[in-house]
């Protein structure tokens, strides 16, 4: 289907009963955004925002709250993306079978970015403050912009073809920003626009930047999609919203002429102010840090603008249904980039970065009567090394066999599969003082932390256990041992406090040393936790508290452990300190008396009623 605009997607979506208008008046401060997950939690529709307190416009969120709802959106052209990016991810296909790709290159051809005079966009000239200001979190520092398409050229071969088109998170006001004319851009310099902002840096001038809100839906897809190299953003917009991206120049920036709001803007070499806090994809406050300012030059929108939002929050959010829309596209892309890999799934439970489970081939020595872990590492260095995976922290990888390896996405079985071969004096592979994610703050510094390989290969060498024996005895201070699944034990451990861990790791492993070598291979991962009934209540806890409250090199203890040549291992049960950390960000965490007010709007009467 395509939609001109973003108005006409969500009449389409209402046509099809997947869009429910709120008439009440809304805060934009924390309560549409309440509303906003409640409706996502029980996989309900779009929302439309009708009456926004103190603000002149409406706003819409939820759009791809549903992989359903993606799909319908792009129902018309997603077969034909999906060949696309296959054929650029593996061109001796269309050598192979020509008559089958005939027509991709042509969909390309008249998906290809137009250049007009100007657009709806230019419309009317507004203020930043005139924008809803939408805050998600009662922390955060100030309204953000969460679904924005960030436009950049490259300063040294400009135009659209070169040019970058990201999604990444912009606050409009709070901390030192000088209210309508500054905004704060959060972004690392190894993704696209950093890299344009180097390149301005290097010639000492100011980097344009131009930032499209709204339009049609396919916009936002092209700004988070991980295309490969070659492939423009806008002609991927182009193909798969079945229409070309608008564009014209204005004042020397880039215009999108289909978005309903527009905001331009320069950021100037060196030139940072504190950015955030901000309610963030793991769960937890990303905190204040320097990121580069944006002068901003002028703010447009369209005749009927809709301002689009989401909310960002422990997951699953609505960002898990933009990644299930990639994997739909991309498919077996990555893997097919990485030789030996059949299989990777980053895992949204535990935040996406933080955990990959991964599949590969062991082919080294076939020869050998029993298979260890040799190919699989080479793989697993690849995997850390390729472009938004190399901010992942644990990497557990399997050996692929050919009747008993399970689905990457079948989480429960393929831990088991895991825990039931690895060997903890040889597996754990150690990265330390390496990268990870920004947003991610169980490291030892901003950006720097520590990452692990935990391999597997060969046949099963240890039974799991499914129920706690009575011998199992824990030291004082550790409690209420809890199954998360066969073979994961969590321990409700004493608080944190960084100058006991030496001692309390002492008389847990005196304690659990003394029990005998099969009760401990049967449980061989045990995860400290603040509270085990927590962690052992869903699969999805024990992924979120396991995986982003700790760092590999300072949170991986053992039983029985050893150093030998430079290599750690244990030979006894792993543990994984998962305890909340002085240094580690605030949970976030709703407030009540705002969840008073959505419940409201979901008794008989309410715009909500039979939908929360």
């Amino acid at each position: 289907m395509a939609y001109h605009n973003l108005r006409a997607a969500l009449l389409d979506l209402e046509r099809t009963g997947q869009l429910v208008r709120v008439k009440e008046e809304v805060d934009p401060y924390l309560e549409a955004a309440a509303i906003h997950l409640r409706i996502f939690e029980n996989k309900g529709p779009a929302i439309l925002f009708e009456n926004l307190k103190g603000s002149q416009f409406q706003a819409v969120s939820n759009i791809f709250g549903t992989l359903d709802r993606s799909k319908f959106l792009f129902r018309d052209t997603l077969e034909s993306v999906k060949a696309m990016v296959g054929l650029r991810a593996n061109p001796m296909e269309a050598i192979k079978h020509p008559f089958s790709y005939l027509g991709t290159g042509i969909s390309a051809i008249k998906a290809l970015p137009k250049r007009v005079s100007g657009g709806d966009a230019l419309f009317r000239e507004i203020k930043i403050s005139d924008i809803p200001p939408i805050v998600n979190w009662p922390n955060d520092g100030g309204p953000f912009v969460t679904l924005p398409v960030v436009y950049t050229e490259d300063p040294v071969t400009p135009g659209i073809m070169k040019a970058n088109m990201g999604m990444y998170r912009i606050q409009f006001s709070g901390n030192d920003y000088v209210q309508d004319k500054e905004i704060g851009l959060h972004y690392q310099l190894h993704r696209g626009i950093g890299v344009h902002q180097t390149k301005a840096n290097e010639l000492g001038k100011p980097l344009k930047v131009s930032i499209f809100v709204g339009g049609p839906p396919s916009h936002s897809v092209a700004a988070v999609m991980p295309l490969p190299e070659g492939v423009s953003e806008a002609t991927f917009a182009g193909v798969l919203g079945g229409k070309r991206f608008q564009y014209a120049y204005r004042d020397g920036y880039a215009i999108s002429c289909d978005a309903d709001f527009v905001i331009t803007g320069e950021v100037y070499p060196n030139e940072n102010k504190p950015e955030g806090p901000f309610g963030d994809h793991l769960g937890y406050y990303s905190l204040r840090h320097p990121f580069p300012v944006m002068k901003v030059h002028k703010v447009w929108c369209r005749k009927d603008a809709i301002w689009p939002f989401t909310v960002v929050g422990r997951p699953p959010q609505e960002d898990t249904s933009f990644g299930d829309l990639i994997h739909e596209i991309v498919g077996g892309g990555i893997s097919s980039e990485i030789p030996g890999l059949h299989q990777i799934h980053a895992v949204d439970a535990a935040g996406v970065h933080p955990l990959l489970l991964a599949l590969g081939s062991e082919r080294y020595t076939p020869y050998e009567p029993v298979a260890r872990p040799q190919e699989l590492l080479t793989i697993a260095n690849h995997i850390l090394g390729t472009g938004q995976l190399s901010l992942a922290k644990f990497l557990f990888i399997a050996a692929k066999e050919e009747s008993n390896t399970p689905d990457t996405h079948d989480i429960p079985a393929f831990f088991q599969h895991i825990l039931e071969r690895f060997e903890p004096e040889r597996d754990l592979h150690f990265y330390t003082k390496t990268s990870i994610d920004t947003l991610d703050y169980s490291g030892d510094g901003l950006n720097t932390g520590s990452k692990v390989v935990i391999a597997c290969a060969g046949p099963k060498i240890r039974n799991l256990a499914a129920e706690i024996p009575a011998e199992f005895n824990l030291p004082e201070g550790f409690s209420n041992p809890k199954i998360v699944m066969p073979g994961v034990l969590a321990i409700q451990s004493p608080k944190f406090k960084g100058g006991d861990i030496e001692k309390e790791l002492f008389l847990l492993n005196e304690k659990l040393k003394g029990i005998s070598a099969t009760l401990q291979s049967q449980f061989p991962l045990l995860i400290l936790c603040d509270d085990s009934d927590f962690v052992s209540q869903t699969i999805n806890n024990f992924l979120w508290v396991t995986f982003t409250r700790s760092n590999p090199a300072q949170d991986i203890h053992g039983i029985d452990a050893f150093t030998e040549n430079k290599h750690w291992g244990c030979r006894g049960s792993v543990i994984i300190d998962a305890r909340i950390k002085p240094h580690h960000a605030p949970p976030l965490e709703k407030v009540p008396e705002i969840e008073k007010r959505v419940d409201k709007l979901g008794e008989k009467g309410g715009s909500l009623y039979g939908l929360i």
